[in-house]
């Protein structure tokens, strides 16, 4: 056997895409060619000095390469930059903060990481500080958001921002055409990203809403303005549709923050918008969760006069309807409404008539009726509520009655109980929760919850929450 050829065995054998042996097994391989090898027009012979040096070589090398081998299995994977998790301390969120409430959450693609325990981890720190700004999951896996409030006196952003779960970093995207907070933005079936309406400017009581509209295409990084909405309209709803289109149904028109509406309109992937029939009601601040048989359910809000809806009502594609169905047990606005594993809908939290809430019921579309299930350990409102991969839902910030905002918690479909969550590194509200490939959960954003819905700072920071291989 030449050198050449003793060479490209070993270097196949050390290839860490290459099939394995055991070392001995690869010396008892190579041993077995190298003596049916001619050599010079001969066999091998073992007697030689320069054969036995040649076999040492192979049995060094071989062990090597076991032992590096073994050295990339017990390996721990690259964890990347970032500190070490806090351990003590989601598509659906609060609907003005984000388009998961009106899209199914997003199933990882991979087994999600798994910790000891239940743990936060800082990541990487967005570019602005910014709350009630809109975040989507695109098909790459990183991390788009848009707009939302900025610090002082600067108003709506049309700034965005992506992040790269690789590498726990932010950088900056192409900025929107238009100023948006309260936004919707939803990923549509080729990739890019549809942005509706929101609010160009806010006061005390009321919101000069948008009819804008613009496409973001994560490829080529650039935004490109679509045809105007029937209706001006922030905090609204946006839910992809099983045929590609989208469904913006109610929100806050031009006049007032109170002045909810009732009429609802599909955009069509061509870049179109037509009106669709209108709600039963009038609501601002509700949600919207798609079913599995390709209905929406929409539920509560502020009517029309400014109280909180305890109704819901059901959207049929296919005709262009709606019915109502049954209603929940509590009226509530900026709550959650987040689909299960089993099709049935948690409806968690919000502002009630009575205030904050920490009520919890769950909706089967089966029956179309609603069941009370067990209270939340604090009250949340403005808060956000994400499916995880193992059918649990964890709900995180939001605002309360008290000067402290509520406990981070985590929903059991199965035992229908709530158990403390760790406690997050930061209090949040008006914040953002996505569901990453991996089954983490990345928190950014938002502003530090001061009692009775009030905010003191904006956030740039981000968290990323861990689920335990028990929970």
């Amino acid at each position: 056997m030449n050198t050449d050829r003793l060479d490209h065995l070993l270097t196949e054998h050390l290839r860490v895409d290459a099939p394995r042996e055991a070392p001995v097994g690869l010396l008892d391989t190579v041993m077995s060619r190298v003596s049916q090898t001619p050599q010079r027009g001969r066999r091998w012979r073992w007697g030689t000095t320069g054969t036995l040096l040649a076999a040492v070589a192979v049995i060094v090398l071989a062990v090597l390469a076991g032992t590096q081998l073994a050295g990339l299995v017990s390996r721990p994977p690259d964890t990347g930059p970032g500190p070490s998790a806090t351990v003590s301390p989601s598509a659906t969120v609060s609907p003005s903060a984000s388009s998961s409430v009106a899209q199914p959450s997003p199933t990882p693609s991979a087994s999600p990481s798994i910790a000891a325990v239940p743990a936060w981890i800082r990541t990487g720190s967005m570019l602005e500080a910014r709350a009630d700004q809109v975040a989507t999951l695109l098909g790459d896996g990183s991390v788009l958001v848009t707009g939302g409030s900025g610090q002082g006196l600067s108003g709506p952003l049309a700034t965005a921002e992506r992040y790269d779960p690789g590498t726990r970093s932010w950088s900056a995207a192409a900025a929107m055409n238009v100023m948006r907070i309260l936004h919707t933005a939803t990923l549509l079936a080729d990739g890019r990203v549809l942005v509706a309406g929101g609010a160009k400017s806010i006061g005390e009581t009321s919101v000069a809403a948008l009819g804008s509209s613009e496409r973001y295409d994560p490829v080529a990084g650039t935004w490109t303005l679509m045809g105007a909405m029937t209706a001006a309209r922030a905090r609204h709803t946006a839910t992809l549709l099983p045929d590609g289109r989208v469904l913006v149904a109610g929100g806050s028109g031009m006049d007032s923050g109170s002045d909810s509406l009732s009429g609802a309109e599909l955009y069509d992937p061509i870049g179109s918008w037509a009106p669709t029939g209108s709600m039963l009601e009038a609501r601002t601040d509700h949600t919207a969760t798609l079913l599995r048989d390709g209905t929406i359910l929409v539920t509560g809000g502020d009517g029309a006069r400014g109280p909180q809806l305890a109704s819901a009502e059901i959207y049929d594609p296919s005709t262009g309807t709606w019915r109502p169905t049954g209603s929940m047990h509590v009226d509530r606005s900026r709550h959650t409404a987040t689909l299960l594993v089993d099709g049935r809908v948690l409806v968690l939290g919000g502002s009630s008539s009575t205030g904050p809430a920490k009520s919890a019921e769950l909706y089967d579309p089966s029956r179309g009726t609603w069941t009370m299930t067990a209270d939340m350990n604090g009250e949340h409102f403005g808060h956000t509520a994400t499916l995880l991969a193992d059918g649990t839902v964890l709900v995180v910030g939001g605002g309360s009655s008290g000067d402290l905002p509520g406990t981070d918690e985590i929903y059991n479909p199965g035992s229908g109980s709530w158990r403390d969550a760790p406690a997050s590194a930061a209090a949040r509200m008006g914040h953002t929760a996505t569901l990453l490939r991996d089954g983490t959960v990345l928190v950014v954003g938002g502003g530090t919850p001061s009692g009775l819905g009030a905010r003191s700072g904006l956030l740039a920071t981000a968290d990323l929450y861990y689920p335990s291989g028990g929970s």
